[in-house]
């Protein structure tokens, strides 16, 4: 007898979407399971893969420190790391000679604080009746940004409590790498308070030098759109600009040969301030992430208003204190 092979069922992804607008629009019931087996859907559902890759592919465009660290994505807020503060001693001895004990590297537990990130965006029932609004969308875009601005702000200036510790929240000290306590930054001075100073151009070349040369492989400039117009004016002997504007689509500045990503949480140039930091962030800062969103539907709090209250979980601090180096405007 001829097997008659089926077709693949390309309706299910749409079957899909079309229930979680479903969802969104009238609260009607998903097949999907619920975060909790006691009460139906009081726990919250996860959010679909597609709504899901929305909101990842939106936070990486808005939130520049997520896109140039270590995204790391975890089960539970319990997430640790085991670093060494350095290798294995070693020693010279001669063909004969006895071979003393050397000492034993140090493992040092990394816990990044962890804080849930919600939102709470809300719709009147009567645009969610509407057909032409693409509810799905406005749901992603809304959630995205919410958590974009939380989590940048969080990346770079984060107490740690209930949410990401910074990196500019981290200690800092002007001594070099060996000769700081594990997760100290260093700062390079510029000389002048609030300024560049004389020489500004080599405060930078400075700072991108502090960096040991394995950290440079990757590294990059971070910095606010302003501090980033003063460097653009900044020009090298030969009146050549430090600056160089992207020559291809997608591509970001460089400055010294190294990009630059403009945050708009990182400090102004003020007295003592850290406004520029230079590193490899994907060694130096370290993010740990839920993989799952829960979307709670809430059409009885503030009638006629329905509220989608969003949530995620998100850890962050400094992972390796010697991949990060910081421009502190100081005397």
């Amino acid at each position: 007898m001829d097997v008659v092979e089926r077709p693949a069922l390309d309706g299910a992804r749409a079957e899909r979407g079309e229930a979680f607008a479903g969802f969104v629009r009238t609260g009607a019931t998903l097949e999907m399971k619920a975060f909790t087996g006691v009460s139906g859907d009081a726990g919250g559902y996860a959010v679909p893969h597609e709504i899901d890759a929305t909101i990842a592919s939106v936070l990486r465009g808005l939130s520049p420190i997520r896109a140039i660290a270590n995204v790391v994505q975890v089960g539970s807020a319990g997430y640790r790391k085991l670093i060494t503060s350095g290798g294995t001693p070693s020693g010279w001895a001669a063909e004969t000679a006895a071979r003393p004990e050397t000492a034993t590297p140090v493992f040092t537990e990394l816990v990044p604080p962890m804080g849930e990130l919600y939102a709470n965006p809300s719709a009147s029932q009567a645009m969610l009746d509407d057909a032409v609004f693409d509810v799905e969308q406005w749901l992603a875009d809304e959630i995205a940004l919410e958590f974009a601005k939380a989590e940048g702000a969080a990346f770079v200036n984060g107490n740690g409590v209930n949410r990401p510790k910074g990196f500019l929240q981290a200690p800092t000290s002007a001594a070099k790498d060996g000769a700081r306590p594990l997760g100290t930054l260093q700062f390079l001075a510029t000389g002048t308070a609030g300024d560049f100073g004389s020489g500004g151009d080599e405060r930078l070349i400075d700072l991108v030098q502090s960096l040991r040369a394995p950290y440079r492989q990757g590294a990059c400039f971070v910095m606010n759109a302003a501090t980033l117009a003063r460097i653009r004016k900044f020009k090298d002997a030969q009146g050549q600009p430090l600056w160089q504007p992207s020559l291809a689509g997608g591509q970001p500045a460089t400055l010294l040969g190294y990009p630059v990503v403009e945050a708009e949480d990182m400090p102004d140039i003020a007295a003592n301030s850290l406004a520029i930091a230079f590193g490899n962030f994907r060694a130096g800062y370290l993010i740990a992430e839920r993989a799952e969103t829960a979307i709670l539907r809430d059409p009885y709090t503030n009638k006629p208003f329905v509220s989608f209250y969003a949530t995620r979980r998100i850890g962050g601090c400094v992972a390796d204190s010697e991949a990060i180096k910081l421009l502190k405007f100081a005397a």
